[in-house]
């Protein structure tokens, strides 16, 4: 067992990755608490307690486990959250942020309180997490943090509040590791592709069919979305970067899915031009001269317009 002695905690651990992610981390030896204030996937409240579900099926199978109901949109129930882990279990080793909800509306239709929940809950969420969880394991010298993206930060439609909370989350897990890695703590993200209720029912079903039928999906994207695969393929990479053999592996992003791992050409130049006179400086004549033959070669509009 890869994980045997460590303790921390799994977010949005109640259902679908996270789930799957507390499971295996149990059964590689690791004593969890498992948060999940039983939700709806737009953050609606409901009597369910599914976190109840996972703790007993991980003490059954002979692992240890404690409930957690808390929503990590909450500061001062982010930092309950972080004290339960270390009375319950002596300490705080690692911090898998999976918990999420989604109000998906294109952005003309969007609220300003489906925007601002969607950042609260994955963007401050995992802020609100790791700044507790840090502060205990600074102390300790050691820690491994893993961060729920997804590969919605490059654009999705319908979905810009989300796609602003994953990009986000890019950044400060990145910030994380910068900042925390002298201190034996590592931070990382993951872009997973899985089937949960997040992803995959029958409204977003019947979304990607009008999009197939207006020529916004390929037939082979469509069937490629219809055949996702479950949330079980996810939780062993997070369990590696959750172990003493990933300690450099630090500041990387993810993507996990059936049969497939990769990581990202993330943030580092790919093209560039320079103006070689005393100051430097462009006109914009030259850069509609320039442009088009040089940055964006090749490049093509990812929404042009429709004619009228």
């Amino acid at each position: 067992m890869n994980l045997e002695g460590k303790a921390g905690i799994v977010t949005g651990a109640g259902r679908g990755i996270g789930r799957e992610v507390a499971l295996l981390l149990a059964r590689e030896g690791a004593s969890v608490v498992v948060n999940d204030p039983g939700v709806g996937r737009g953050g609606e409240a409901t009597d369910e307690k599914p976190a109840d579900a996972v703790v007993a099926a991980i003490t059954e199978d002979g692992g240890k486990a404690t409930a957690n109901y808390d929503s990590v949109a909450e500061y001062d129930s982010a930092g309950r959250m972080v004290q339960q882990c270390i009375e319950s279990h002596g300490k705080i080793d690692f911090l898998v942020n999976v918990a999420g909800m989604l109000r998906e509306r294109m952005i003309w239709n969007m609220t300003e309180e489906d925007f601002d929940q969607v950042i609260l809950v994955h963007l401050k969420g995992h802020w609100n997490m790791c700044h507790h969880a840090i502060k205990a394991m600074r102390s300790a010298r050691y820690g491994r943090i893993v961060n729920f993206s997804s590969d919605a930060f490059k654009g999705s439609v319908g979905q810009c509040n989300y796609a602003a909370a994953k990009a986000g989350i890019i950044g400060l897990t990145r910030s994380i590791a910068r900042e925390a890695g002298r201190y034996g703590i590592t931070a990382n993200a993951m872009c997973p592709l899985a089937a949960t209720r997040m992803t995959v029912n029958d409204a977003v079903i019947a979304g990607w069919k009008r999009r197939l039928d207006a020529g916004l999906l390929t037939q082979a994207q469509y069937e490629s979305r219809m055949a996702m695969p479950g949330p079980e393929y996810v939780p062993p990479m997070v369990a590696y970067l959750c172990t003493e053999e990933a300690r450099d592996v630090n500041g990387q992003l993810f993507h996990a899915e059936r049969s497939r791992i990769h990581t990202y050409y993330f943030g580092e130049e790919a093209r560039v031009i320079f103006k070689h006179t005393d100051d430097g400086m462009f006109t914009v004549d030259e850069l509609i001269e320039t442009i088009p033959a040089s940055l964006m070669e090749g490049i093509p509009n990812i929404a042009p317009a429709e004619e009228a």
